[in-house]
Parts: C-alpha cells; sequence; structure tokens
C-alpha cells in the first residue's frame, strides 16, 4: 500500500478517476436499489451518479491531455488510511434514510480529497480542475436538496415514508410478534405445570429453558419456510426466521428466569408478573403497529395468557 502523500500527481488524477467511476457506480447502484419501492428517491441519485461521470469525463480529459491514454488502476484500498466504501449490495434492503445520510458523507469525504489533492500538486491547470471539483462536491449537497425538491414532493415522500413503514411492519414487526405470542403463551403452560407438579424452581427452569429453545428453532424454521418474500413482500426468509425465533425464546425465557430463584413460592409470584408484563407488551405492539384498539388487544391477550396460565397451574397440581 502507498500513503497518499507519496502519490505523484499522475497517480493522483488516477485515484481520482477511480473515485468518481466508483462513487458513480454506487449511486446507480442505490437508484436500483430504491426504484421499486422509492421511485422518487431513485430519481435523485441518478441524477447524482450523472454529475459524478461528468466529473470523471473532465478528469479523463486532464490525465490524458497531460499524460498520454493509459490511465493506471489506483483505488481507495490502495492507500494506506484511505476509508473503504461498502458495496450497496451487502447492506440491502436498502432504506431512504440510511442511503441519503452515507451520500452526504461520500460527498464529504470526495471534497476531503480534492482538497488534499490541491495541496499535493503545482500544475495550474490540475490545481484548477481539483479545486473546481471540491466546489462541486460541496455543492453536491445542494444538488441532492434541490432534487428532493423536484421529485420527492409531499405527497411523493408520504408515500414513500408509508411504504417505508408498511415493509418494517411485514419484515420485523409481523415475524416478532408471532415470536412473542407464541414464546410468552404457549410455553406458560409446561413451565408452570413444571413447577406446580415439582415445586422444585431448578426443574420448573430447565422446563423452561428446554420448552423456550424448542419454540424458538420450531417458530424460526417455520417463519422463514413458510414464504420466501418474493410475492408477499415480506423480506428475505433469514431475516423473519431470525426475528421471530429470538423473540421466541426471549418471550419463554422472561418468565422462566424467575426460577432461578430457590424459594418456589417467591419464584412464582414473580414469574406471574413477568406474564403480566408480556402480555401488557404484547397488547401494546397490538396497539402501537397493528391499529389494534388499546382494551381490545388487552383483554384477547390476558384472556389468552390467563387460559393458557390456569391450564400448567391446573395439570402441575392435579
Amino acid at each position: 500500500m502507498r500513503n497518499f502523500d507519496d502519490l505523484s500527481e499522475r497517480e493522483m488524477l488516477a485515484l481520482a478517476i477511480a473515485n468518481e467511476e466508483e462513487d458513480g457506480r454506487i449511486y446507480a447502484d442505490i437508484a436500483e436499489g430504491l426504484r421499486e419501492n422509492y421511485p422518487s428517491s431513485a430519481k435523485v441519485f441518478i441524477d447524482m451518479a450523472a454529475e459524478e461521470n461528468e466529473h470523471r469525463r473532465r478528469l479523463i480529459d486532464l490525465f490524458v491531455s497531460k499524460f498520454g491514454e493509459h490511465i493506471p488502476l489506483i483505488r481507495r484500498q490502495d492507500i494506506r488510511g484511505y476509508i473503504a466504501r461498502k458495496p450497496i449490495w451487502q447492506i440491502r434492503p436498502l432504506g431512504v434514510d440510511a442511503v441519503r445520510n452515507r451520500a452526504a458523507e461520500m460527498e464529504q469525504d470526495a471534497e476531503r480529497f480534492y482538497r488534499l489533492a490541491v495541496a499535493r500538486t503545482s500544475d495550474a491547470a490540475t490545481r484548477k480542475l481539483l479545486g473546481d471539483l471540491a466546489e462541486a462536491e460541496v455543492k453536491h449537497e445542494h444538488l441532492a436538496a434541490d432534487l428532493e425538491q423536484r421529485y420527492l414532493t409531499a405527497d411523493a415522500r408520504h408515500d414513500e415514508d408509508e411504504h417505508a413503514r408498511r415493509r418494517f411492519i411485514l419484515q420485523i414487526i409481523q415475524p416478532g410478534l408471532v415470536g412473542l405470542m407464541d414464546g410468552s403463551v404457549s410455553t406458560l403452560a409446561p413451565v408452570f405445570a413444571a413447577a406446580f407438579a415439582t415445586r422444585n424452581p431448578w426443574e420448573a427452569f430447565l422446563v423452561g429453558i428446554a420448552a423456550s429453545l424448542g419454540a424458538g428453532i420450531s417458530m424460526g424454521f417455520a417463519e422463514a419456510l413458510a414464504d420466501d418474500g418474493k410475492l408477499s413482500g415480506r423480506g428475505t426468509p433469514i431475516l423473519r426466521g431470525a426475528v421471530c425465533g429470538l423473540m421466541t425464546m426471549a418471550g419463554g425465557i422472561g418468565h422462566t428466569l424467575p426460577y432461578l430463584i430457590p424459594n418456589f413460592f417467591t419464584a412464582t409470584v414473580i414469574a406471574c408478573v413477568v406474564v403480566v408484563i408480556e402480555l401488557a407488551v404484547i397488547a401494546w405492539i397490538q396497539w402501537r403497529y397493528m391499529d389494534t384498539p388499546p382494551l381490545s388487544a388487552a383483554a384477547k391477550v390476558m384472556l389468552g395468557g390467563g387460559l393458557v396460565l390456569a391450564a400448567g397451574v391446573l395439570i402441575g397440581s392435579s
């Protein structure tokens, strides 16, 4: 690897060309990733990619006029201490706010590069072009704002925000809620049945851990295998399965942990309190994200949880 200060003028221009080409392709990748779900935002990044391509063309013209047709391949990763850009294909699905913030960081990095490059060259034409490009990168932030005003009308932004909310609910909230409900409710019967049958907190804890882990693995695979997300728009099955499985385990382990307390009565009282908290959280999520009336959500969840809890206590006490 080379230090930036060791680069010649020819090498700095070659690096600038590679940078502009990479940034242009990143913006094009962002636009492609947003095209289906956020078409208005995609147009913003299409125009920004065109700007980067124009910068690359100007740099190439200067390089050819000074150093000839061959442009050596010098990339960011060849320079010690240079910040590498993570490929867009590794961070999908794309979030609108995240890619806008990333675009702002890219423009700031590019401006910093051109400012440093200007200080490293004495050729008037090169200094002028690099200085102009540094100013252009500053203006890019204003360009992005202008493009957003042109393409992202109030209605378009509202539609994109609403679409993002629906995707979040389908891909995260819904599988997480299903898992939390299953873990919190279905494990009540075996945990409390074991507790009241043995009167041994440790035995109840082992049963609860086994039930929670088993339910989490089962629900995770069931969610991942049920739908590949292509037609339903529910996102990648691995993400949904992981969310569902982890929330299932969390729901079961919550009222299992109190049975680490040696005293049976104390452990059971705390476990019951935890159950009420879990059911209240489920009801709140249904109200917050599923538009379920709060009283209706609470009544249904508490009724279901109470019935399962009672079944476990009755079976364990018989």
